[in-house]
């Protein structure tokens, strides 16, 4: 399973532990304020208790942005043809 799956997997369990908490208190609140502050309070929970699954997703995302890169910088250059493998096959003359 992807990092970035964890991380959000997680993310959504720690909401809907909070809503669940929250909603479960016997205020005289609209639930949708409930749920807003839920959405408030998982956000700041999340920023210390998933700190670990953040850092692992964002590796993950920053190596993949890396890799596009190369691979988009690869193409462009066997398009001019620019590339180290000798003759081009795109070149005519």
């Amino acid at each position: 399973m992807s990092a970035l799956l964890k991380y959000t997997l997680a993310r959504v369990g720690l909401f809907v532990l909070v809503a669940a908490a929250m909603l479960a208190v016997p205020l005289d609140v609209s639930p949708l304020l409930k749920l807003m502050i839920s959405l408030v309070v998982s956000a700041a929970l999340a920023f210390f208790l998933l700190r670990g699954l953040r850092e692992e997703a964002s590796v993950q995302a920053v190596g993949a942005a890396q890799r596009r890169t190369e691979k988009r910088e690869r193409l462009r250059a066997a398009l001019n043809g620019d590339d180290d493998g000798g003759e081009s096959a795109t070149k005519a003359d």
